[in-house]
């Protein structure tokens, strides 16, 4: 597949309106071939879901949400069915909006992406479908309350992305078909559900039957399926200006409230760039330690890890990618996971911009220069420049490490210092505003380009090398690579350091995480024990609060088979769930053969528990369970 010069979408014209009366036209689909989702059994082309009405129980008891979710449908004169993505829910009856019995069949279950629920409409274009999950969910968490920071109340929270939300909700779970939604959760009464959309209710919710409180949300711009988002929990709220706040449980929310202080500033700082913020408020949830990443950019209500909570706002950067989201990804989605890059490398260049305009160039410039030192060891490990998955166009999940991200965000600056700041953020603030609610391919964008900001000029087209970035692996040699006066310093101590001189002549004294991180991933990966040793104790590796510090120091003891580094490793990893932080250290021991194999598998037999269902698959694929 190469570029298309222009995007089709389903006008739908001829086909039946929405039941939903605030969606007053349904977002658009994409039927261009590169926009063939391979991630869903839905055929929205000729039947497809533009809304869903949720009224579900959460049951702490037996790990389930129950009860029934009406989907409103617009579907061809001619569609005799709907096909939805559904993972092993248990179906109870499929009625239309007279409460007609609908026949439906569940196809077999395929291990990436759930069953086909193929559903007979006989003319419906609404159906109601009554369900329940499945303890095993793929996209719920339930904690018991020993995984709480309370210790004395239940958690739950949700993870949909990329294609997990087929398994709390019967719907068509691709990223290109957006729809509206709203739902009413119902819990038990000392707990307080929270959602990715609007509140309809008090913070305390409404009673409902058998000591439950009963919370509604509701949103009313098309989102891509994934970003439908819940957690229930011991929650307490602290604003953080007119529109923005943060939800945590109570003996968390002081320090969590301090992290995320910036984020009006955060706000308008990134209003100034690209546009108006169009999802009303922004509100964040702190999590407990198993939630699988860093940050999810669910609208209204970003989900956030506790690992950036260190005290010093350094690590707020995940709160500027996650705000950013609210732009690139939701706003303008990847229409497939294949193009993952439009949502991710948009990202980070957009969070690095917001973090310039509120922290100034240089902390812009550490971030920029570490993301090109992740980049570059990405393109290492996937086996050099000639790697397929150095592409940004790809396979589905297949792209190297954060390729998306860090070839991604280098791209755009490539393409920013090329046509200059001024021209670049008017293209960029202009694409925003014409592909607004819609989905988006590579091959969307580059056709965009050409057309408002390219224009014809053959110069700039070839100085660019759209294609060459998009399609090709490896880096282009017109990269442009950010460097930090900062990190250099660091580097000067790094070179003492590597030249034999004591480590105790390192001064951390302020050490941001980005200076942390650039210090001890400089580091050479053979290392006598002795001078681990040093390490550890002249810089207090094993016992860093900085969970991002832990990680790059488990890297690090474990490629030397450094067992005193162990314990701390251990509790590590039985207490933290961040994939991005906990990954590299299981991978570290299966490397190490014979040694690390059986470390890796009695830390993971242990941490298990404590793991989202995502994170869990994940690991027990590099331990080979």
């Amino acid at each position: 597949m190469r570029i298309l010069t222009a995007l089709a979408a389903v006008s739908l014209t001829a086909l039946a309106a929405p039941a939903f009366a605030q969606q007053a036209k349904p977002a658009p689909i994409l039927t261009t071939p590169e926009a063939k989702d391979v991630g869903t059994h839905a055929r929205p082309e000729i039947a497809r879901v533009t809304h869903v009405s949720l009224d579900l129980t959460a049951d702490f008891a037996a790990k389930t949400m129950s009860g029934k979710a009406v989907l409103d449908i617009l579907a061809a004169k001619s569609a005799k069915e709907i096909v939805l993505d559904v993972d092993d829910l248990a179906i109870a009856s499929i009625t239309d909006a007279r409460g007609r019995k609908l026949a439906f069949a569940i196809g077999p279950r395929d291990a990436e992406l759930g069953s086909a629920l193929t559903v007979q409409l006989d003319g419906a274009r609404r159906v109601t479908i009554a369900y329940a999950s499945k303890p095993g969910a793929s996209a719920l968490q339930w904690l018991a309350p020993a995984l709480t920071a309370g210790k004395t109340r239940p958690y739950l929270f949700s993870q949909g992305q990329p294609i997990n939300n087929r398994s709390w909700i019967p719907t068509q779970d691709g990223p290109g078909i957006r729809q509206t939604w709203d739902a009413k959760i119902t819990v038990p009464a000392d707990l307080v559900a929270v959602m990715s959309g609007e509140r309809r209710d008090g913070a305390a919710g409404v009673p409902a039957a058998n000591g439950k409180h009963s919370y509604r949300f509701f949103m009313d711009k098309p989102v891509p399926p994934y970003l439908i988002a819940l957690a229930v929990g011991d929650l307490a709220f602290k604003a953080t200006g007119p529109r923005s706040g943060v939800w945590t449980e109570p003996s968390q929310l002081d320090g969590a409230a301090y992290e995320v202080g910036d984020v009006e500033k955060m706000i308008h700082a990134a209003e100034a760039l690209y546009g108006p913020y169009r999802w009303g408020r922004y509100d964040m949830l702190v999590l407990p330690p198993s939630f699988p990443f860093g940050g999810m950019e669910n609208p209204t209500l970003t989900f956030l890890t506790p690992t950036i909570v260190t005290g010093d706002r350094s690590n707020t950067d995940v709160v500027a990618h996650e705000l950013a989201h609210s732009w690139s990804g939701n706003l303008v989605t990847n229409a497939t996971w294949s193009d993952s890059w439009l949502n991710e490398g948009f990202t980070t260049y957009f969070e690095n911009r917001i973090m310039e305009a509120v922290y100034g160039p240089e902390r812009a410039a550490m971030y920029a220069d570490l993301d090109w030192d992740g980049l570059n060891k990405d393109i290492a490990e996937a086996g050099g420049q000639s790697a397929p998955t150095t592409r940004l166009h790809g396979d589905p999940g297949a792209t190297a490490g954060q390729l998306d991200y860090f070839k991604g965000s280098t791209f755009l600056r490539t393409i920013e210092r090329a046509v200059g700041r001024t021209r670049f953020d008017a293209y960029l603030r202009s694409y925003f505003d014409r592909h607004a609610f819609q989905p988006q391919t590579s091959a969307g964008f580059l056709a965009d380009i050409r057309a408002n900001l390219i224009k014809g000029d053959s110069v700039l087209e070839d100085q660019l090398q759209l294609d060459r970035w998009t399609y090709q692996p490896g880096l282009p040699e017109n990269a442009v690579h950010v460097q930090s006066p900062t990190l250099a310093r660091i580097d000067a101590q790094l070179a003492a350091v590597k030249a034999g001189g004591p480590v105790s002549a390192v001064d951390t004294k302020g050490w941001a995480t980005q200076q942390w991180l650039r210090f001890l991933g400089g580091l050479p990966r053979q290392q006598a024990p002795a001078r681990l040793k040093e390490l550890d104790e002249s810089l207090g590796l094993s016992r860093s609060t900085n969970a991002y510090v832990r990680s790059a120091w488990a890297e690090l003891a474990i490629a030397n088979r450094y067992d005193p580094a162990l314990p701390s490793i251990r509790a590590f990893v039985t207490s933290v769930g961040r994939g991005l932080l906990i990954h590299p250290i299981y991978e570290g021991l299966i490397q190490q053969g014979d040694w690390g194999k059986p470390i890796a598998k009695r830390f993971f037999t242990e941490a298990r528990p404590t793991y989202h269902p995502v994170t869990a698959a994940q690991i027990a694929k590099i331990v080979g369970e």
